[in-house]
């Protein structure tokens, strides 16, 4: 006998209903959509790597251009790149760079110009009278005022810590011949300019040839 006082017994849940069985329609969209997926990570990772590989590209290319720089610094550092002022009234160019403590010079003239050539000078300096009665006998038979630039290679050293540098280049050197009236001509040096790196006496001759005034 059922007690009235009791309250009546709750009604079973009903079980959720069963989902509908995919259509195969269905199940080729979602496999499309999941495809769809994995192409979109693939392109991700894809442009991550482009991304990358740029960066190290650019990275690697900031250094290049900084040990190029860096190199090309050094390279200017070990040439020398001499200025040249008169004294003694043009019987003399000293030359200097303000970039290089020079230990020692050699000067070397056209071997066809027959100036005997200076080595080992600790004063760097050219002067006319190294070359003077070459260069008047080269141009004898002339006018007596005449004027024009003589190549000459000049070799440089220096001390750089502990390491011995050498540079060579060609000058040319400016000069003027005029006539006096008991004592022949005199020759002054006007200047010296940077012509050429580099150099070898046969440079020097064929330099020369080309500077040397006619008769």
């Amino acid at each position: 006998m059922n007690d009235p006082d009791m309250p009546p017994a709750p009604e079973p849940i009903p079980a959720p209903p069963a989902p509908p069985a995919e259509t195969p329609a269905e199940r080729a969209e979602k496999a499309a959509i999941r495809r769809r997926w994995i192409s979109l990570a693939e392109w991700v990772g894809i442009a991550a790597l482009l991304i990358s590989a740029v960066g190290l590209w650019m990275t690697w290319s900031d250094r290049k251009a900084d040990q190029a720089e860096r190199a090309s610094e050094s390279a200017e550092k070990s040439l020398v790149t001499f200025t040249a002022l008169r004294s003694g009234g043009g019987a003399v160019l000293n030359l200097s760079d303000p970039d290089h403590r020079i230990s020692e010079i050699d000067v070397t003239f056209p071997p066809a110009l027959g100036a005997e050539s200076q080595a080992g000078l600790s004063s760097p300096q050219i002067n006319a009278q190294w070359f003077d009665k070459a260069l008047l006998k080269a141009t004898d038979k002339g006018k007596d005022d005449r004027e024009g630039r003589l190549p000459v290679l000049i070799t440089a050293r220096w001390w750089d810590g502990d390491a011995r540098k050498t540079d060579r280049a060609i000058y040319q050197v400016r000069w003027k011949t005029a006539g006096r009236l008991f004592r022949g001509r005199t020759v002054s040096l006007e200047g010296a300019s940077l012509a050429e790196r580099g150099g070898t006496p046969a440079r020097l001759d064929a330099l020369w040839t080309k500077e040397r005034p006619s008769r």
